[in-house]
């Protein structure tokens, strides 16, 4: 581990507004602000919007900016990633958003019943090879279920043709409610005046995909309490490219 990152990881054990709990240590300490986050950490009633796999930070500090009258929390695994967008709210002063640095896959255990209203997926992973891994399959699904509220909104945000028109298929095949969807961001003409301004935010990550050319998708909807969720059953193409400057590592064509 490099020497600058170690810098980071000290700067973190001591920032008020970063969470640590990985897995080796939840499962051992269970997380005690858990359905307390509004009155222990954000001290208001404000809607509570999470970012999962937040990578720098950016996207949630932005969103926190632009809407003071909701909290956000950036979850994600990597914290010497996670340390720029903490250290900029910390000396911006922006109170509305914390972070939190776990594994996605325990998210469950830090958000009781109904805490949380809405929930961005910003550049995720497309997981081609496991489906259980995407952060849109609906094993994930069923886990935001057990704290997002009752038709609780959820975002996607993704170069990945892939990952879209897999979550696309995962919300037709459950009849989940699609509130938009587009295929090209940046070139559509349908959006609504809210959540056109919501997306003028870039991560650091989609201003290389945008200027290597790529198209950048969209796709936001409901997640109901109620009904069985069942995977899609369907061969997609898998993406040309794994990530900026590599290619892709599987020799498949398809895959569901």
């Amino acid at each position: 581990m490099s020497k600058g990152k170690l810098a980071k990881f000290a700067d973190m054990e001591t920032y008020r507004n970063v969470f640590q709990y990985p897995y080796s240590v939840v499962s051992d300490v269970p997380f005690a602000m858990r359905g307390h986050w509004r009155e222990q950490y954000f001290h208001n009633d404000n809607p509570i919007i999470l970012e999962l796999g937040c990578g720098k930070g950016e996207y949630a500090v932005e969103l926190a900016k632009a809407h003071p009258d909701r909290n956000y929390i950036g979850v994600d695994i990597k914290g010497a990633r996670m340390w720029t967008g903490a250290t900029r709210a910390l000396q911006e002063g922006i109170e509305n958003v914390a972070f939190l640095r776990t594994n996605i896959e325990i998210i469950d255990r830090f958000f009781a019943d109904d805490e949380v209203q809405e929930i961005w997926l910003t550049f995720s992973d497309p997981q081609m090879k496991n489906p259980r891994k995407r952060l849109t399959s609906t094993y994930f699904m069923e886990r935001y279920r057990r704290f997002l509220q009752d038709r609780g909104i959820i975002h996607l945000k993704t170069d990945s043709n892939f990952l879209f028109t897999y979550t696309k298929l995962m919300v037709e095949k459950n009849g989940l409610p699609l509130i938009e969807s587009t295929e090209d961001l940046y070139h559509s003409t349908h959006l609504t005046p809210n959540t056109a301004h919501l997306l003028t935010i870039q991560t650091y990550y989609e201003q290389m995909w945008l200027s290597r050319g790529l198209s950048i998708k969209y796709i936001q909807f409901l997640l109901p309490h109620e009904g069985e969720l069942n995977e899609p059953d369907i061969e997609i193409e898998l993406d040309d490219y794994r990530s900026y400057h590599r290619t892709k590592r599987s020799p498949l064509e398809t895959r569901k």
